[in-house]
């Protein structure tokens, strides 16, 4: 059982887990999962990209599987932009890395790999948009603003997973 309320997960996962492998991760520059992971890269997360199609995204070496990016780095959340039905092995990887955390993308559940990752004392948080919770938490001060602010942030930026 974990420690954490539902409420509590997204501020503690965003406060603490610094290093995330997006799997999904596309090099296309107009794809969602690839403007999501440059906004976090911009507020100062380490990124992982995780695509067997791709050898690097973001400036960053991708990797083919978790279970790959694990032998080279150390990985916190484990951030999902694949279709929920693709979610099992990546959490049965997630828990073999010993990962945080499995963020499932906005569109993105499976009760039961969210149950298996939990019974493993992973924290779950399905059907949401990082980037989003992200933005609402740093604006009403939940969260510490980065050292720097990134161009895209001034002049209030609509909360939207795309943009």
């Amino acid at each position: 059982m974990n420690p954490f309320s539902h409420a509590e997960h997204i501020p503690y996962l965003l406060s603490h887990c610094r290093t995330i492998a997006v799997v999904g991760l596309s090099p296309k520059p107009h794809r969602t999962s690839f403007d999501v992971a440059r906004y976090l890269q911009q507020q100062g997360y380490r990124i992982i990209p995780v695509n067997p199609n791709a050898t690097e995204v973001l400036g960053e070496r991708a990797y083919a599987t978790l279970l790959e990016a694990a032998q080279h780095e150390t990985v916190d959340l484990v951030n999902c932009f694949r279709n929920s039905e693709d979610i099992p092995p990546i959490v049965d990887e997630a828990i073999a890395i010993g990962a945080r955390a499995v963020w499932m993308q906005l569109g993105v559940a499976n009760p039961a790999a969210a149950a298996k990752a939990e019974a493993a004392g992973l924290l779950v948080v399905q059907d949401r948009c990082i980037k989003i919770d992200h933005r609402v938490l740093l604006a009403s001060g939940l969260l510490p603003a980065p050292a720097w602010q990134p161009a895209d942030q001034a002049g209030g930026v609509p909360l939207s997973c795309s943009s």
